[in-house]
């Protein structure tokens, strides 16, 4: 009889111990599984994009434009995204290279499919739209399909109360006359026209873009003052960002005191992160701060 017990509890035992450590190895082999995608995104608002959807664990490698938080400095720097070098990201051993429709060069991708690398290329997004449509698709690639239904829902409610606040700034009169400087150092400052970031995100905001062209022109000082702007938005490459962009601007262009932007100090800083990638999430945020100000330079 205690011979019985002893054999019963030993099969019990090892049941036991079985039963363990194939849990233990499932949870290594999900583990590992997870670890497997191991991801290159090279644009600005991809990257965005890829974070803002929990795919930090999957980022290895990002192209000069992206900004990353600082916890993910072992992710690698790349070069710019269209100008990517195969050997650079081969070295990375990755499984996806998710970028948008300006990644480049061709050979390069081709270098990659080769290598069975998935690459992905994406419409640069210019409408609310492109932008749903490729958090769609980046949570399909990542698995990370309740994420993107999240940031879905987030997206729609930004441009829900951007919506309202143009609707606003419409009932309060005309549009604000807007114009965008990009400033570089040791280069004539340029004016952002149609059909760049800027101007998407002055329009996105109630804003009225008096450029007058399309893409970017060096204008001089008198040329602005010609145009007489409302507000002046200005983002500057260089990593030093004015904390005082009215005086810092004034400074350098004068004449622009003439102006109502300059007569009010209503000149701005307009992220550089939100003119890269098209309409990402950045630049849905700063449109929603522009259309804030917009409304309260129209109370003044």
């Amino acid at each position: 009889m205690l011979k019985q017990q002893t054999r019963h509890s030993k099969t019990v035992l090892f049941a036991s111990l079985f039963a363990i450590t194939g849990a233990i190895s499932a949870a290594m082999f999900s583990q590992t599984a997870m670890a497997e995608q191991r991801v290159v995104s090279a644009g600005a608002g991809i990257t965005e994009l890829v974070i803002a959807l929990d795919g930090s664990e999957e980022l290895v490698g990002v192209d000069s434009t992206s900004q990353v938080p600082a916890e993910l400095d072992s992710v690698a720097k790349l070069g710019y995204h269209r100008m990517l070098s195969a050997e650079g990201i081969l070295a990375l051993s990755p499984t996806l290279l998710l970028g948008s429709d300006a990644m480049g060069p061709k050979n390069t991708l081709e270098v990659l499919s080769s290598a069975k690398v998935n690459v992905v290329s994406l419409p640069s997004a210019d409408t609310k739209q492109q932008l749903l449509k490729n958090v769609e698709q980046i949570g399909e690639l990542l698995e990370k399909q309740s994420q993107a239904s999240a940031l879905t829902q987030q997206i729609e409610q930004s441009f829900v109360e951007i919506e309202s606040k143009k609707q606003t700034i419409a009932k309060q009169g005309d549009a604000p006359k807007v114009l965008f400087l990009l400033l570089q150092p040791d280069r004539p400052a340029r004016v952002g026209g149609d059909n760049t970031a800027a101007d998407i995100i002055i329009n996105l905001a109630g804003g009225n873009n008096i450029a007058g062209f399309d893409g970017y022109k060096s204008v001089s000082q008198e040329g602005i003052l010609a145009l007489q702007p409302d507000v002046i938005l200005i983002s500057n490459r260089s990593e030093d960002v004015a904390e005082d962009p009215a005086e810092s601007l004034l400074a350098h262009m004068p004449l622009l005191a003439h102006t109502p932007a300059g007569e009010h100090k209503l000149i701005k800083n307009l992220s550089a992160q939100a003119l890269l990638g098209g309409l990402g999430l950045s630049a849905v945020e700063a449109a929603d701060q522009l259309a804030s100000d917009f409304i309260e330079i129209q109370q003044r």
